[in-house]
């Protein structure tokens, strides 16, 4: 397996539980479930297929919803859509109509008249078809096509250089955030975010809904916004995770910046500690395809030589002909490029520890790293009750592969996005030393290390606090 992780996105081409079961056993990492599309009803009966499927394999696979946002759409057209005719008139309006011609195109969001003038462009689908604005009167755009394509329903509308001033979290997305938590899902990644104060809202509803939890469920920034651009500071300050969403960032900035900045993203990423997500169109052509273009293998492999935690199947496993190859083909892809380039530079990571225990935890893990390297270590083992000895470690970008040893199912989930941790249950216990000698049989049960193995083993002082790992040792597998 890869130290890259891997997102699969899942759709009607990879939600029947046999093809679940085969992305599981190929390497999928997270299990991705956008709610912009398929219904409540679906995505709740995808988690425990996704849950069983892990379970029968015995892995950790995390599951990630993400929330529409403040995302414009088209509503409903008639099947198979609408084809719109350079040159030709549209309206778009916010009654509730089927969009059976260019003279009637619904919009969902009721604002959308108020968030155009004259003279705007509004792309759709993609940023396929692009529509100029000439006037607004009432409930209604009227525009003319200056690029045509065939509009199908409910897709993405976008403003290039438009302040679209929408709430961060839409009624939908508060519906859809109650029915996630009650899944017990792993990570919730917000769509359109713009500033720190988005995240913080969302955040404040999950602490709300977690009655107290000291592990709430961890909150991934999508990057797909000027604005955010402007804000990655404050962003990332407030998030576990970033993403670098591709698709409707590549429409709001134009192409050329899109390589630029997803190099920024992943740098200021790295030099935070954060876990970052490159996303969007990696594998595209393998929609229709079984195999990439080379330019795909190409922009696969330079995601992860720039300093990527995890790599993302979009279309390609939702609604693609062949999710499961292009899995293995990214898996490929990710393997190669790790075995041309062995020793990952350590990642210029500061630690920003808001106490002495957290600074006394991050000095070890570097130190930790360096023995293993020194060594020669099988892999670096750490017991970890709350994930973030595990998380420090993933940070540090070590050789030796990162065994996470956890008493806490949802921890164990929530670290399969973490560069090269393998996260395995076992028992709580406070005695340090059965502690370690629990943690090497778990990972000897699974064949992650063997007799004559040399370790490099992190762990905390019996009683001490989840977060405060103050000791390392060095272990030879008997």
């Amino acid at each position: 397996m890869p130290r890259t992780k891997i997102i699969c996105t899942i759709g009607p081409a990879s939600r029947e539980p046999d093809v679940l079961r085969q992305l599981v056993a190929e390497g999928m990492s997270v299990a991705r479930l956008n709610l912009a599309h398929g219904s409540l009803d679906e995505h709740a009966e995808n988690v425990e297929r996704i849950r069983a499927a892990a379970s029968e394999a015995n892995r950790a696979v995390a599951i990630q919803v993400d929330l529409q946002g403040p995302k414009l759409r088209v509503g409903e057209m008639e099947a198979p859509g609408v084809m719109l005719q350079e040159g030709a008139d549209v309206t778009f309006t916010t009654e509730d109509v089927l969009g059976r011609t260019p003279d009637a195109l619904p919009m969902q969001n009721e604002a959308f008249p108020r968030l155009v003038n004259p003279g705007d462009r509004v792309l759709l689908a993609d940023g396929t078809i692009e529509v100029q604005v000439l006037k607004i009167e009432g409930n209604e755009v009227r525009g003319q096509v200056l690029v045509g394509g065939e509009l199908k329903s409910n897709k993405g509308v976008n403003l290039p250089g438009v302040s679209t001033e929408l709430p961060s979290l839409t009624d939908k997305d508060r519906r859809d955030l109650a029915s996630a938590l009650e899944w017990d899902v792993d990570w919730i990644a917000l769509s359109f975010v713009r500033t720190a104060d988005d995240l913080q809202e969302l955040k404040a509803l999950i602490r709300d809904a977690s009655n107290g939890s000291d592990t709430p469920t961890p909150v991934m920034a999508k990057i797909e916004k000027p604005q955010a651009l402007e804000n990655m500071d404050e962003i990332i300050r407030v998030s576990d995770a970033v993403m670098v969403a591709r698709g409707d960032l590549g429409i709001e900035i134009p192409p050329e910046e899109v390589p630029m900045a997803q190099k920024r993203i992943i740098e200021v990423c790295n030099q935070a500690g954060l876990p970052v997500v490159t996303a969007t169109q990696m594998l595209d052509s393998m929609i229709r395809h079984p195999r990439p273009t080379r330019a795909e293998a190409s922009d696969v492999a330079n995601a992860i030589l720039d300093g990527t935690d995890a790599i993302m199947l979009s279309g390609e496993t939702s609604i693609g002909a062949y999710p499961v190859v292009a899995l293995q083909t990214m898996m490929r892809i990710a393997e190669e490029v790790e075995s041309q380039r062995p020793d990952v530079p350590a990642r210029p990571f500061q630690s920003k520890a808001d106490s002495v225990e957290r600074s006394i935890a991050a000095a070890v893990s570097r130190a930790a790293r360096d023995a293993a390297h020194n060594l020669g270590a099988a892999a670096i083992i750490t017991p970890t009750a709350s994930g973030y000895t595990a998380q420090l470690m993933s940070r540090y970008r070590s050789r030796s592969p990162i065994i996470a040893i956890t008493p806490d199912r949802r921890v164990q989930r929530r670290l399969a996005l973490y560069w090269g941790v393998t996260s395995l249950l076992a028992p709580r216990t406070d005695n340090t030393d059965e502690m370690i000698t629990q943690a090497v049989e778990a990972a000897r049960a699974r064949d992650l290390v063997e007799a004559g193995d040399v370790l490099v083993v992190t762990a905390g002082a019996a009683g001490s606090e989840p977060g405060t790992t103050n000791l390392m040792r060095a272990y030879v597998v008997k």
